[in-house]
């Protein structure tokens, strides 16, 4: 392998952005992706961006500012904050989006009506603007690489705003869905990497997948390259770029680190914390360890990566629509399941002193025959069959034995939530309350009806809800140019970051949807561009 200019770990979504940054610099690339297969965490993503004033809303005459994106942050900080990265997003994130469009790397468009999570908040937006949805792409565009992405065998041929999941109705014509599928059309984070796959190649920058990195070289005090496990030497003249994703597939890392129980990650098992560790070996500070993008998930038998890992997959619309709820191991409610999936990590983490536990985990979603009927559960759709995995009894009091739960505790909790769902408010969670809470429900409904409805006709069901994550997002603190930082606040020379590899610019703030990518994305433009500078020699 030949010497570059910079150096690139990491083909997710932050790398291959952080490679076109560079490459537009005018600097020679190396793109290096330890797993045989590109895109991560960002493939199997649903692929929104969350970018406050972004190029969309301002097409279409939405207000925002940066006093209004900062305010809405502010608001809800709790000391992970840093000024210099947080305003580096906030103010750099519309030219990020503006760079990708303008060279072809990403063709996007407004998720209408989608708000902002914490609408109680200054600055926040309940009308939306700020989450942005892709465009499908065709992955024939790819060649021989169209198959080389993760988890590209999921048939997404939809944008995710034709879908529950982004407010539409989950109906595609059947003559236009054949198109799509004939022509290999995708959508959600599966467009998102495609289309900045392509932007890649067709710039002669290749992945060069199956890299595993043994450590960074270093002439000094300034990293000058890569060594690869195989002893093959890389060097950089002037810079590398850490984006290899989070640490959630690192068994070590997550019990050390991680705030509270994670047993079912979204992600794929390439987040295994290896740009962590490459930075700590430099001497990199870190930042925002305990935190990650938390999502409840199903982690259903016998749905596993090629490397026989289970996999997971993040509950949105399940614990939101009618006729559902959700109990922990003593048959009570403990949350609003309708709330942002990032902040219930809360109610799951909650630590019981007197038992010495965490009470609320295992957690079930128990449903009923009205929910079967019109709503799905993990890939089953209403109308197909209920998976095996699916618990099932006639009456509470028998769910409640398969789940091994007190039977007289779990009717008692389903008998109020019902009085409450029919007079139509949760007095013990308000549920239904939020705008947020009325997304992800049944929108064919009014009002509260969106999310609340009685779970009163058998057969029961219920699923176990897992604690889960779509990545971690602590790792080497960095400064608004992307620089990694040592212990005592200096950049480490030649070293920069982006994506989940670094402690996320918005703190542990899930703003909305796509709070992770807007500031990956921001950040490996940042990165690029900054690495790729002649005067950082």
């Amino acid at each position: 392998m030949k010497n570059v200019d910079v150096i690139v770990l990491g083909a997710g979504p932050a790398g291959m952005t952080a490679a076109l940054a560079a490459h537009e610099s005018g600097a020679s690339v190396a793109l290096l992706e330890r797993d045989e297969r590109v895109g991560g965490t960002g493939a199997v993503s649903g692929g929104v961006i969350w970018v406050a004033d972004n190029p969309r809303m301002r097409a279409a005459g939405m207000a925002d500012s940066r006093e209004e994106a900062l305010a809405y942050f502010r608001s809800l900080d709790h000391g992970d904050l840093v000024d210099a990265t947080l305003e580096a997003f906030v103010d750099r994130g519309p030219e990020a989006l503006a760079f990708l469009e303008d060279i072809g790397a990403m063709k996007v468009a407004l998720l209408e009506g989608y708000p902002d999570y914490y609408l109680d908040r200054p600055g926040a937006k309940p009308e939306g603007g700020r989450a942005l949805d892709h465009d499908l792409f065709a992955l024939g565009e790819l060649g021989d690489w169209a198959g080389r992405i993760t988890a590209i065998e999921d048939m997404k041929p939809m944008m995710l705003r034709e879908t529950p999941l982004g407010g539409g109705t989950g109906v595609v014509e059947p003559e236009e869905m054949g198109r799509r599928i004939a022509n290999q059309e995708r959508g959600f984070g599966q467009a998102m990497v495609g289309r900045m796959l392509k932007a890649c190649l067709d710039r002669g920058i290749e992945p060069r997948t199956g890299c595993e990195i043994a450590r960074l070289l270093e002439e000094d005090g300034r990293i000058t390259g890569v060594l690869l496990a195989d002893g093959t030497e890389i060097r950089a003249a002037r810079g590398v770029v850490l984006s290899t994703g989070g640490f959630e597939w690192d068994k070590e890392m997550r019990q050390t680190f991680l705030r509270g129980p994670m047993d079912a990650p979204a992600s794929p098992p390439s987040a295994a914390g290896t740009g962590h560790a490459l930075a700590m070996a430099a001497g990199a500070k870190l930042g925002n360890m305990t935190q990650a993008w938390w999502a409840p998930t199903l982690a259903p038998p016998g749905r596993e990566w090629a490397e026989g890992q289970q996999r997971a997959e993040p509950v949105l619309i399940e614990r939101t629509c009618p006729h559902s709820l959700m109990v922990n191991r003593a048959g009570k409610r403990f949350c609003n399941e309708a709330a942002n999936y990032s902040a219930l990590a809360g109610a799951f983490h909650a630590f019981d002193p007197q038992s010495y536990d965490y009470q609320n985990l295992p957690a079930w979603l128990v449903f009923d025959a009205q929910y079967v009927e019109r709503y799905p559960i993990g890939t089953r759709m209403p109308n197909e069959p209920i998976p095996d995995w699916v618990l099932r009894a006639d009456t509470l009091g028998g769910l409640a034995e398969k789940l091994d739960i007190d039977g007289p505790a779990l009717e008692a909790t389903v008998a109020r939530f019902n009085d409450h769902a029919r007079a139509g408010h949760d007095p013990d969670f308000e549920r239904g309350t939020s705008a947020y809470d009325h997304f992800y429900g049944d929108r064919s409904r009014e009002g509260k009806a969106v999310t609340l409805g009685p779970v009163e006709q058998g057969p029961f069901y219920a699923v176990e809800i897992h604690m889960g994550l779509l990545g971690t997002n602590g790792g080497p603190r960095t400064d608004g140019s992307a620089r990694i930082l040592r212990h005592d606040g200096e950049p480490i020379p030649g070293l920069y970051g982006a994506g989940n590899a670094i402690a996320c610019p918005t703190g542990g703030i899930y703003a909305g949807a796509g709070g992770t990518l807007g500031p990956a994305l921001t950040f490996g433009v940042i990165a690029g561009q900054a690495a790729a500078q002649r005067d950082n020699l």
